[in-house]
């Protein structure tokens, strides 16, 4: 086929098709192409503002992020003050796989990224670098200070294994020692969930977050890769490229992590010249899971040179928190395996009960959901009908229900309504839902029926709240 007979698919797999940035899939941005030589390397784009270059961590593939509430919502916070291209680099994701036992090369990896900011139009943008993928932003920002205004590491390091003059760093058995746990490990999700237990204590029980990541890992890459760059990162040493650096640099870390030193954050805004460094409270190593608002917030006043956060939308909603009673005890006595499968059926219960009432999930944590609703009667319906639903699984839930102003920034919901409806439903018990007296009110003219619970002090809310037990019809 000649150039100038080359159809709309062709265009479009070569970055050429029209509509290339604005084009959503289910409401995530579209996957892109472009090429450098013979190796296609997937990039998305989203939002406006000054250019942002995301590289992440060995996580998931860019389809599979948005599947994950909390990493969505980082990513549209990201793309809230930038125009964010995130970057699949060669052996990851969507882009194109590497042989089995062979190492990605630095210079190849730099050379694919000057390939992605060519196809995105990227002026000098800010590049931002969380752990392993620090190595190729070190060795970019290094090599073309001209293409890039700044650079921004998260739990980065220029060195994988312990040397002289960092001595903090993990030895190099204990690198060895994670590569055999790999090669030992059965399923990706038993990996993982050491994984959590020890780099993500936030998502500790969290089963939602666990299969996320398991699944996200297999189709970002496969275990053997995972070992081939692994000790390829072993060996790895961009001490020299440190001074090099004629970028403004921003260095961020958790102070708590166990595997990423405060030291190496210190180390090297010492040799890099324009350099500063950031420490943030909590032991999480990615950073949109934790307390993750105020690193975005430091991102995005070094990105944008200190421009406010735009005013989130305040609109009024009604909230349903929900909750598995003795959740910890049934897991105990199941065995995981079993608890897994349990939960599984319990979220799908949940859900259909959820579409049927025209109810908006908005998140999960461990076995609890939060969901939103234009109707309060709606809401309250369909919280006595989760209620009876999941007898049937042998498990009893807590709910509460609560009408008020809400704060919404992109896909995240926040205000003090939201934290009313959890402390309602904090104080249920089993198999009960219990709504504030403000939803009781809305609701008034309807089927439902309701008998006073009495004054509560609600933690964290200001006053005494009267509350209402559903028991009708």
């Amino acid at each position: 086929m000649s150039e100038c007979s080359e159809g709309p698919l062709a265009a479009a797999l070569r970055g050429n098709g029209p509509g290339r940035e604005d084009a959503r899939v289910n409401g995530r941005p579209q996957t892109l192409y472009t090429w450098n030589g013979d190796w296609a390397l997937a990039y998305q784009v989203l939002g406006e503002g000054p250019d942002l270059v995301y590289l992440p961590p060995l996580v998931a593939s860019l389809d599979q992020n948005w599947l994950f509430p909390p990493y969505a919502r980082f990513l549209r916070r990201l793309a809230s003050f930038s125009r964010l291209v995130v970057i699949d680099r060669r052996g990851w994701g969507c882009s194109d796989r590497l042989p089995p036992g062979q190492p990605p090369l630095l210079d190849d990896l730099v050379d694919d990224l000057v390939a992605v900011l060519d196809a995105t139009n990227a002026t000098r943008p800010t590049l931002f670098a969380v752990e392993e993928s620090g190595f190729l932003a070190i060795s970019a920002a290094a090599a073309h200070p001209e293409l890039f205004s700044r650079l921004v590491l998260f739990q980065c390091s220029p060195v994988w294994t312990r040397k002289d003059d960092m001595p903090w760093e993990d030895p190099e058995e204990a690198a060895a020692s994670t590569i055999r746990s790999i090669e030992r490990a059965l399923s990706w999700d038993t990996w993982h969930r050491v994984f959590i237990r020890d780099q993500l204590p936030s998502l500790a029980g969290d089963e939602a977050a666990l299969a996320w990541l398991a699944a996200g890992s297999r189709s970002c890459i496969g275990p053997g890769n995972v070992v081939t760059e692994l000790r390829w990162a072993m060996d790895l040493d961009l001490r020299e490229r440190l001074p090099e650096i004629g970028l403004p640099t921003l260095i961020l870390n958790r102070q708590d992590t166990r595997t990423w030193a405060n030291e190496t954050a210190d180390y090297m805004a010492q040799r890099i010249p324009d350099a500063r460094a950031v420490t943030f409270p909590g032991a999480d190593v990615h950073p949109w899971i934790g307390d993750w608002e105020p690193i975005t917030d430091e991102i995005q006043d070094y990105v944008t040179g200190g421009h406010g956060r735009p005013e989130p939308i305040r609109s009024l909603a009604t909230v349903l928190f929900t909750d598995v009673v003795g959740s910890t005890v049934q897991a105990v006595e199941l065995g995981d395996g079993p608890w897994r499968e349990l939960l599984a059926r319990h979220n799908d219960v949940l859900r259909a009960t959820l579409r049927r009432h025209h109810g908006t999930e908005v998140g999960t944590t461990g076995d609890g959901f939060f969901a939103t609703f234009d109707s309060a009667a709606q809401a309250v319906t369909c919280a006595a009908r989760m209620t009876a639903a999941v007898h049937e699984l042998g498990l009893e839930i807590r709910a509460g229900v609560h009408t008020g102003e809400v704060e919404r920034d992109g896909d995240d919901l926040g205000g003090i309504a939201v934290h009313i409806g959890a402390r309602v439903m904090s104080v249920a018990g089993p198999s009960e839902v219990l709504v504030s007296s403000t939803v009781k009110d809305l609701t008034a003219g309807s089927v439902l029926t309701y008998e006073d619970a009495g004054e509560h002090e609600l933690k964290g809310v200001p006053d005494r709240w009267r509350l209402y037990r559903v028991v009708g019809p």
